[in-house]
C-alpha cells in the first residue's frame, strides 16, 4: 500500500469580487464650458493670466468587498496676478445667465460673465469688496 500524500487539499474559500461601474459625468475631453484656456485678464487695473483644464476626476469607493467606480471630469483652474504664484480657483459653475462662478484660493467668490468678441467682464472680492475683472483671448 502506498503511503498518502502529505500534502494538504486548500481549505480557503475563495470569492470574486465584482466590480460596479456607475456612469459619471463625460470624460476631461468632454467637459463643457467656454472658460476653459489660457486668458489674459485685467484684476482692478493690474495684468494678470488665469487658466482652466480640464481633468480627469475619476473615484473608486469600497464598501466591504463591493467597489464603485465612477469615471469624470472637473474644472481645475489658476489665477496670477500681477506675475504673482499661480493660485488655485475652484469650484467652476454656471450661472443663470451663461456666466461662471467660481472660487479664489482665499475662498471669495468671483464672476466672469459668458464673453462677448471674446471679452468676459466680471468682479472679484476681497475683504467684502468688489473689484473689477476683465479677461480676454
Amino acid at each position: 500500500m502506498e503511503p498518502r500524500s502529505k500534502r494538504a487539499l486548500p481549505t480557503a474559500i475563495c470569492v470574486l469580487a465584482l466590480s460596479f461601474y456607475a456612469c459619471g459625468p463625460a470624460a476631461a475631453s468632454q467637459v463643457g464650458g467656454w472658460w476653459g484656456g489660457t486668458w489674459s485678464c485685467n484684476i482692478d487695473g493690474r495684468p494678470a493670466r488665469m487658466n482652466w483644464a480640464a481633468v480627469d476626476d475619476s473615484q473608486t469607493t469600497c464598501d466591504g468587498g463591493t467597489c464603485t467606480s465612477t469615471s469624470g471630469a472637473r474644472w481645475s483652474g489658476r489665477f496670477s496676478d500681477n506675475g504673482s504664484r499661480w493660485v488655485k480657483l475652484t469650484n467652476a459653475r454656471s450661472g443663470a445667465q451663461g456666466g461662471v462662478y467660481f472660487n479664489h484660493a482665499d475662498g471669495n467668490q468671483w464672476y466672469l460673465a459668458k464673453p462677448v468678441s471674446n471679452k468676459a467682464v466680471g468682479w472679484t472680492t476681497w475683504n467684502g469688496q468688489r473689484y473689477r475683472l476683465s479677461c480676454w483671448r
